[in-house]
C-alpha cells in the first residue's frame, strides 16, 4: 500500500485534489473518493455504535467489520488492488444466518428506532447502502472486483438484523422488541370487528 501518514496537514489538497494509494492525484469530487469517503463514514459510525452496551458476540462481529471496512477503504484507494477477500462476505453470511435464526418473524415493516444501539445500527445500515451505491457508481465507470459491492450489500442486511437483535438486548434482563410501523393493515388487524 501507499506511504504511511507521517504528517496530516500537508496542504496538498488545497487545490481540490487528493492522493490515492498509488500516488496518483484525483479530484476530491471523483466517484472513487466519494466511495472511499462513504466507507470511511460507515466505519466511523461503527465506532460510535461500538461505544454502546451490547452482547459480546455482536461486539466481536462489529470489530471484525471495522477491520474489513478499513481493508475495503484501502482497496478503493489503490485502483486495481485487492485487500477485501471473498471470505469476508462469507463471514457476514454466517453472522446473518446466526442472528436471524434467533429473531421472530417480522409482522410488518419496522421503523429505524428502539434503543440507542439499535438506532445507531440502523444509521450504519443506511450509510452502508449509500456506500454500496457509491461503489456501484464507481464500478460503472472503472473496473472493480465484485467483493466490495457484495460486502456492502450483505453488510447493510446484517445491520438490519443486528438492529433487531440489539433492540432485544436489555441490561435489566427484560426483552425488547422491534418498533413496528403503524400501517393500515396492522390497524385493521388490531381493531375489533
Amino acid at each position: 500500500m501507499g506511504n504511511r501518514l507521517t504528517q496530516i496537514a500537508t496542504r496538498t489538497g488545497d487545490a481540490g485534489t487528493t492522493g490515492l494509494g498509488d500516488n496518483t492525484r484525483v479530484s476530491k469530487n471523483s466517484l472513487r473518493v466519494h466511495a472511499m469517503g462513504d466507507v470511511d463514514e460507515l466505519n466511523s459510525h461503527m465506532g460510535v455504535l461500538l461505544c454502546e452496551d451490547m452482547p459480546a458476540g455482536i461486539r466481536a462481529v462489529l470489530v471484525e467489520i471495522q477491520h474489513q471496512l478499513f481493508n475495503l477503504g484501502g482497496e478503493l484507494s489503490i485502483p486495481g488492488y485487492e485487500l477485501l477477500k471473498a471470505e469476508a462476505v462469507l463471514q457476514l453470511d454466517q453472522a446473518l444466518a446466526d442472528y436471524n435464526a434467533t429473531l421472530p418473524v417480522l409482522q410488518e415493516f419496522i421503523l429505524p428506532a428502539g434503543n440507542r444501539a439499535a438506532s445507531l445500527a440502523h444509521v450504519c445500515r443506511t450509510v452502508a447502502r449509500r456506500a454500496e451505491r457509491a461503489v456501484v457508481a464507481l464500478g460503472n465507470e472503472e473496473a472493480l472486483k465484485e467483493t466490495p459491492r457484495q460486502y456492502l450489500n450483505r453488510l447493510s442486511d446484517l445491520m438490519f438484523v443486528l438492529a433487531r437483535a440489539l433492540n432485544r438486548h436489555r441490561t435489566d434482563g427484560s426483552v425488547g422488541d422491534d418498533v413496528y410501523w403503524r400501517s393500515e393493515r396492522m390497524r385493521q388487524a388490531a381493531s375489533p370487528q
